[in-house]
């Protein structure tokens, strides 16, 4: 089936653009080319926008805005987001790296996402054609969002503060069993003082660990202390099941795996 393909040198253009029924966004192409090669009737023309802010990277006062066009590889190799590195290496191998990008990621569904759940524990806000959200109320609301992602934005973590895990049955590349992430910050005596944990696989989008979160608030990061937070830490999932898992080996192992991030 032959596409369509309209470029623009604006947001604005390209999200008018984008209003024409069938008409698709192509950021790395890792979705929408992918839906359309197996014969997604639904998709008969493709837009792209090479406005340079959906490809930028700022960093100021300890903030990240990171623009929607901005791939995997990009963030992985930049010196001042190590913290991030290790979820954008979790995407796929170097090609799709080199192509998936950080507004395609928020879409993509569970078992992949990985780097919208590194997104989902920094508490980002995500900036779109009709204004700006919160990752949570963004993502709780994706299948019926059609404006057009601009950019995300989050506080960089304070060095040691964020953690990240991928699961996977093949490495380095392999779809993901689960993916976890965590932001903790401590107290003077080492106390837990604030704690968001994010979780991939869990449900058919990334989600938080709430229950997981409250319980660790005011311990300390040891095997005894956590043992209350992995206690109920698939407290409200709903694991999928695919090829690769069953929603009961996920919420089994949800804990083990938990536990090692949290005494990483």
């Amino acid at each position: 089936m032959a596409l369509a393909l309209q470029t623009f040198a604006t947001v604005k253009d390209a999200t008018a653009a984008l209003k024409v029924r069938g008409t698709r966004y192509l950021g790395g192409g890792t979705l929408v080319v992918r839906a359309a090669n197996e014969g997604d009737v639904s998709v008969s023309g493709l837009v792209r926008s090479t406005d340079p802010a959906l490809s930028s990277i700022a960093l100021a006062s300890g903030k990240v805005r990171i623009g929607a066009s901005v791939t995997m590889a990009a963030i992985a190799g930049h010196p001042d987001l190590g913290a991030l590195a290790k979820a954008a290496r979790a995407v796929g191998g170097p090609a799709i790296r080199n192509m998936a990008t950080v507004g395609g990621n928020l879409f993509v569904p569970a078992p992949y996402g990985d780097f919208a759940v590194a997104l989902l524990a920094l508490d980002a806000t995500v900036d779109t054609s009709d204004g700006e959200l919160p990752i949570e109320s963004f993502l709780a609301g994706r299948d019926d969002n059609h404006a057009l992602i601009t950019s995300v934005g989050f506080t960089l973590p304070k060095a040691g503060g964020f953690r990240f895990l991928k699961v996977s049955r093949v490495k380095p590349k392999g779809v993901s069993v689960l993916s976890i992430a965590a932001v903790l910050e401590q107290a003077a005596d080492g106390t837990v003082s604030s704690a968001r944990i994010a979780l991939g696989c869990m449900a058919d989008r990334p989600m938080r660990a709430n229950a997981a979160e409250n319980a660790l608030l005011g311990r300390t990061i040891d095997r005894d202390s956590i043992a209350a937070a992995l206690a109920v830490a698939g407290e409200g999932t709903s694991p999928i099941t695919d090829p690769i898992a069953s929603a009961w080996y996920r919420a089994e192992v949800l804990p083990v795996h938990l536990g090692r991030l949290l005494l990483s």
